[in-house]
């Protein structure tokens, strides 16, 4: 490959036709604290989806400083819907971090950056990049498809990481890492798309070797998935007329200091629900729900009933900020 022109072709597509994001600046520093918060909450989601949170975000709490500062069940709560929640609790711990022991200043090399509670490889090589313009390898799933395309690299994933890795620091532009880490994710968001690729439209489709044998959707390969386990549980939805009994969950563990409904234990047996209600009421149960979780499946027993009381319970007309599990709870009993 030669590589040279393959970072010119990229970098001019890049130039020409880069995605309008709010975390990006053009001709200029970006923020570290916005490439951060965008990094965070792209895990697991897509920027459409994730956009109004990190604009809300930074609308509430416009710097690091801020956020360190803001009480935990306020930031749960404005995270409630992205999912993955062990990420706002990471949020909290990083900014907290670097407001007390940065003076609220990021660090701007990626192994500072690593060394910060919550942040992972590449989350540091993607700030460090995007917001220092550090020389850093910067491998997302967009990145992941690209690369393992261009090579054909027969391994599955996640065997198939570490050379994907070093395939990827090969190409990495030395005079412009952040846009380059941009235009190799753009490349993959707009272009070289998990089905269907638009290698017509390719800046770089002469160096793709999938292309060239006429298999870019094989790649990357995947290793066989295993079936998730299955638990078992049930919600009560308690209600006092227009107002739900809510309680905060355990900090640590699932959807940890969240507020949610009463539940069971979600284990691998089904329990007697009604025996394990939380409150004495005429329990009836509604139907059930299914959802996935990244490590198991749930199925979800939802009991309804009023009451005037509940021991702990804060009482809410307002359910909207609820985790999505807790939400299709809710809406089974309407």
């Amino acid at each position: 490959m030669d590589v040279a022109g393959f970072r010119v072709a990229l970098l001019d597509w890049y130039d020409a036709a880069t995605r309008e994001l709010p975390w990006r600046v053009r001709g200029g520093r970006a923020d570290p604290y916005a490439v951060w918060l965008s990094e965070v909450m792209l895990q697991q989601t897509t920027v459409p989806h994730a956009t109004p949170y990190w604009m809300e975000f930074l609308r509430r709490w416009p710097t690091v400083s801020d956020l360190a500062a803001a009480d935990d069940a306020e930031v749960m709560s404005a995270w409630a819907g992205l999912g993955y929640y062990a990420r706002a609790r990471n949020l909290l711990a990083c900014a907290r971090a670097v407001a007390d022991e940065h003076g609220g200043v990021f660090p701007d090399t990626e192994a500072g950056l690593k060394a910060l509670p919550g942040v992972g490889p590449y989350t540091a090589a993607a700030v460090a990049a995007i917001a220092f313009d550090r020389v850093a390898h910067v491998v997302d799933g967009n990145v992941e498809r690209v690369v393992a395309r261009l090579f054909r690299i027969s391994t599955p994933l996640p065997r198939a990481k570490p050379e994907i890795r070093a395939r990827a620091a090969e190409l990495t532009d030395p005079d412009r890492p952040g846009d380059w880490a941009q235009a190799m994710m753009d490349l993959g968001a707009l272009i070289c798309r998990p089905k269907a690729p638009l290698c017509e439209r390719c800046p770089v489709a002469a160096a793709c070797q999938a292309r060239a044998v006429g298999d870019p959707e094989t790649y990357p390969v995947k290793a066989a998935r295993k079936d998730r386990p299955r638990r078992f549980g049930a919600a009560y939805v308690l209600r006092r007329g227009d107002e739900v009994a809510l309680v905060r969950r355990p900090q640590k563990g699932l959807l940890g200091g969240m507020l949610g409904l009463p539940t069971t234990a979600w284990e691998t047996e089904r329990a007697d629900a009604r025996a394990l209600a939380p409150a004495q009421a005429d329990w009836i149960k509604v139907g059930e729900i299914e959802h996935v979780f990244t490590h198991f499946a749930l199925t979800l027993e939802v009991w309804a009933a009023e009451a005037e009381a509940l021991q702990g319970a804060i009482w809410s007309r307002d359910v909207s900020g609820l985790p999505s599990v807790f939400l299709k709870a809710v809406r089974a009993t309407q």
